[in-house]
């Protein structure tokens, strides 16, 4: 039985709008974590970093500096995480270390306190750890995904006949699609 053209679109119609429908997810999360990622040296896609900085009158000298006087200076700053461990890179310089990767800098000398909250960022993290591939049962995923996509695209080519098809607008469209990334590849870098 042979299979007519008209046949064969609307069979490509049904496997592209299924196929579009079921992946559609799947576009948007590597289309956010793309951006994301392409943007790291302006937003950290993994954490939020807020930075406040404070003076805290009559700091003990480094001396007299143990864990109990870390943990009030924290509460005068309003370090709402846990105290892990301190250290004084230099002379005069209070380095706290706290649970989830904030830290705490003072200089004893001038009571100037820094305070740098690190928040992690639930979605957007998410996202960009899928992005990175997380595992083999991500690897699997992505491979049938990149099958989906190609299938998508070979349907959707032969959609539209006519000037508007494959043979039309549509066949420069694609040309144009091709060659531009190639040509920035090439000549922008």
């Amino acid at each position: 039985m042979k299979l007519s053209s008209s046949r064969l679109r609307g069979w490509c119609r049904n496997l592209h709008r299924e196929l579009s429908y079921f992946f559609a997810g799947t576009v948007l999360i590597y289309a956010v974590s793309g951006l994301a990622m392409n943007h790291r040296d302006t937003i950290d896609p993994h954490y939020s970093v807020v930075r406040t900085a404070c003076t805290v009158e009559g700091l003990p000298a480094q001396s007299d500096f143990d864990r109990e006087a870390v943990e009030r200076l924290l509460a005068k700053a309003g370090a709402a995480e846990r105290y892990t461990k301190h250290y004084f890179p230099r002379p005069g310089h209070l380095k706290v270390f706290l649970k989830g990767g904030s830290t705490l800098e003072a200089e004893l000398a001038s009571g100037e306190v820094v305070y740098e909250s690190l928040r992690r960022r639930p979605i957007l993290s998410a996202l960009t750890t899928l992005h990175y591939n997380p595992g083999r049962w991500w690897t699997w995923f992505a491979d049938l995904f990149a099958a989906a996509l190609l299938a998508i695209t070979a349907t959707g080519l032969v959609l539209l006949k006519g000037k508007r098809g494959l043979r039309g607008r549509g066949g420069v469209e694609l040309a144009a699609g091709i060659l531009l990334p190639l040509l920035l590849f090439f000549f922008v870098r």
